[in-house]
């Protein structure tokens, strides 16, 4: 994937020093999900695990909204027609677009507003960091379409998120989550005014993308992989990736800059 090429053709793509932006572009529907742009997506957080000139990707929606979720025409009605082995492909198509998410190296950040439902609330959980305006409400409203909640994830990464019993609340129930409680409980890192939430992301972005970024996806990484392990497996796993990450020219240049009383400046590597 070359970022400064790379043109989409279900949603759209801004790249500039270092950040790339995904825009979900369906505005008069709220930004429903196909099953084109589930795969197109997906494609593109595992091509960006070899494209080293992206440092950090935001992910937000056009027109106000993040994400409807899955379409109902276009999505939900045929669902209804299909066999067991391709409702299997479906239902493990979209489980990969998390899973690509979240071991592509580069730090995501959604930037929430207007609605974030279904497919497009678990966009929001998949990524790294999540921003929102006041007016954001989050759904995971599998439950009121006659489905479980445990879809593409959510049984597993939410709890993380904002704890087992909240999460049961919100699975169980399929009540939109206020940004206010979204906050509070740990599910946002900030609530900003609407005008000023993609000046926020790209802020955050930039921070990300000037950073020691393969250190920060050795952290990325140690924190996917210390789900399953006990506490004395994560303590060894981190102190090789520590290790690792102490033989980077960025590790240098931080000391570097230290004895000069300087910002150091990072490169990557």
């Amino acid at each position: 994937m070359n970022p400064e090429t790379f043109k989409p053709q279900h949603f759209l793509w801004e790249f500039a020093d270092g950040v790339g932006t995904a825009t979900l572009n369906r505005p008069e529907r709220k930004n429903p999900l196909t099953f084109e742009s589930y795969a197109e997506l997906r494609d593109m957080f595992r091509a960006l695990v070899y494209a080293d000139a992206v440092k950090a990707v935001i992910v937000r929606g056009a027109g106000g909204n993040f994400s409807s979720g899955g379409d109902v025409h276009e999505i939900i009605g045929p669902l209804v027609q299909m066999e067991m082995p391709a409702l299997l492909a479906f239902t493990r198509m979209t489980g990969d677009l998390v899973k690509a998410m979240r071991h592509c190296p580069q730090p995501l950040i959604a930037a929430v507003n207007g609605v974030c439902a279904g497919a497009g609330a678990i966009m929001a959980m998949a990524a790294d960091i999540r921003l929102a305006t006041p007016d954001a409400k989050t759904a995971f409203l599998f439950n009121r379409v006659g489905l479980a909640g445990c879809d593409m994830g959510a049984c597993a990464i939410l709890p993380r998120i904002i704890g087992q019993g909240r999460a049961s609340e919100l699975l169980f129930y399929g009540r939109s989550m206020s940004a206010e409680e979204g906050e509070r409980w740990g599910f946002f890192n900030k609530i900003v005014t609407a005008d000023a939430l993609d000046t926020e992301a790209k802020s955050w972005a930039a921070k990300l993308a000037s950073g020691p970024t393969f250190a920060n996806a050795m952290t990325k990484n140690q924190l996917n992989q210390e789900w399953s392990m006990p506490l004395d497996m994560a303590i060894e796993a981190e102190a090789q990736a520590q290790a690792i990450c102490m033989q980077t020219k960025d590790f240098e240049r931080a000391y570097n800059a230290f004895v000069a009383k300087k910002q150091p400046v990072f490169e990557g590597n």
